[in-house]
């Protein structure tokens, strides 16, 4: 009986099931912190769209940091650093309901971003290594799928503690903080140390061949903030959505996206990243210029949803690098791309915030233009993109793989 149950946990206890399990406790803080956060802020903060497009600013300078995981990385093994992130995810998120004011909120989001953004570096490169480049893009599929059934449970409990049981914000942010935690803590304690299959560079890595890549990340992380940013922002500014509402709203994007993200990830390697990303941006154009005229408050609504499942497409921007990589570049890649997918991300929420004012069209007509420019970027990707067939326009030479360039 012992060895049928060390053999029972033995099967459980593998990477796909960490990544999946950790995927899981993510929206447990982030969703509560997302869907609440235009209502809190504007309820009790007295936010305009000058102080949200601050704050996302700030929530943003951690991912431009996130560089330094890989200095990190030489005090503590990178799983392990996945777990502390979680819990300081959980923490940022437990408080911010305790702290209602502008200065308090711009406080317990950089703290709740810490964590976020150095996890989810972390979770691009644990990913990247653990998973076999055949079976990546599914298994990344479903883990979008996993954290968006937590979403749903989320969306839903805040739903119910809301317009049913009437919490106050200081409780629906305490749980859902603590969820994450706890989540953190058991993984911890419940996970082996799982072996590296290359050892990481604990140096930063820019290699030249890796320009397009560079290029699709900084596009997709200026064109995904307007997304996050102002889109839910012109919900309640604009059309007077209630948290009931926003919460819904997110519920039905995590609904569609539990069954829809393992079809997406089964497409894009039936038909590789090139043809993925020319359909998410030329989708994404129409999306973005729709937004700068929608007068509809259902229409805007569904063109939330059409906007949020076009992004799970940005799974062939992981896998183009995976296919491109050298192994052992990957966990310094995965910080550098993030400090460069949110290098736009530190000062474009806080000047768009001020744009909002004077014209909120001119802020999507300008994300319809960054997904017009990462269209023409997809048209250089090969259909078979490879270690020296990077690009097919621009391709550098393949330097040698211990060398950074």
């Amino acid at each position: 009986m012992t060895e049928f149950l060390k053999t029972r946990l033995a099967g459980w206890r593998r990477p796909e099931t960490l990544l999946l399990l950790m995927a899981a406790s993510v929206p447990l803080s982030f969703a509560t912190w997302q869907a609440l956060l235009n209502n809190f802020a504007i309820e009790r903060a007295a936010f305009t769209g000058a102080e949200i497009g601050i704050l996302q600013s700030l929530r943003e300078v951690p991912g431009f940091l996130a560089f330094g995981v890989v200095f990190l990385l030489l005090l503590i093994r990178e799983q392990r650093l996945a777990y502390v992130s979680l819990l300081l995810l959980g923490l940022g998120t437990a408080i911010t309901g305790a702290f209602p004011t502008v200065i308090g909120l711009y406080i317990t989001t950089v703290i709740m971003s810490i964590g976020y953004h150095y996890y989810e570096t972390l979770q691009v490169s644990l990913s990247l290594q653990w998973i076999d480049k055949k079976k990546a893009p599914e298994t990344l599929g479903r883990i979008i799928s996993v954290g968006s059934f937590t979403a749903i449970v989320v969306y839903g409990l805040i739903w119910l503690t809301s317009d049913i049981l009437a919490l106050d914000y200081f409780w629906i942010y305490a749980i859902g903080g603590g969820a994450t935690a706890l989540f953190a803590l058991v993984a911890w304690l419940g996970f082996p140390a799982f072996p590296q299959k290359v050892e990481q560079h604990k140096h930063l890595v820019l290699r030249k061949r890796y320009w397009l890549y560079y290029t699709l990340t900084f596009l997709s992380g200026a064109r995904r903030q307007i997304f996050i940013v102002f889109a839910g922002f012109l919900m309640v500014e604009k059309f007077g959505y209630d948290v009931g509402a926003i919460a819904l709203l997110f519920l039905v994007n995590a609904a569609i996206n539990v069954w829809l993200a393992p079809k997406i990830g089964r497409l894009i390697g039936r038909i590789g990243e090139r043809r993925a990303l020319i359909l998410e941006y030329i989708g994404l154009i129409g999306v973005f210029t729709a937004y700068a005229f929608v007068e509809d408050a259902t229409l805007a609504a569904g063109l939330y949803i059409v906007d949020h499942l076009f992004f799970a497409l940005a799974i062939a921007i992981k896998t183009y690098f995976q296919k491109i990589a050298d192994p052992a570049d990957i966990a310094s890649t995965a910080g550098v791309s993030f400090t460069i997918n949110h290098i736009a991300a530190v000062f474009l929420p806080a000047a768009f915030g001020f744009l909002w004012l004077i014209s909120p069209a001119a802020v999507f007509l300008f994300g319809a233009g960054l997904a017009a420019c990462s269209l023409l970027c997809a048209l250089n990707v090969p259909q078979h993109p490879q270690p020296g067939d990077e690009v097919l326009v621009g391709r550098v030479p393949l330097a040698a793989p211990a060398a950074a360039e």
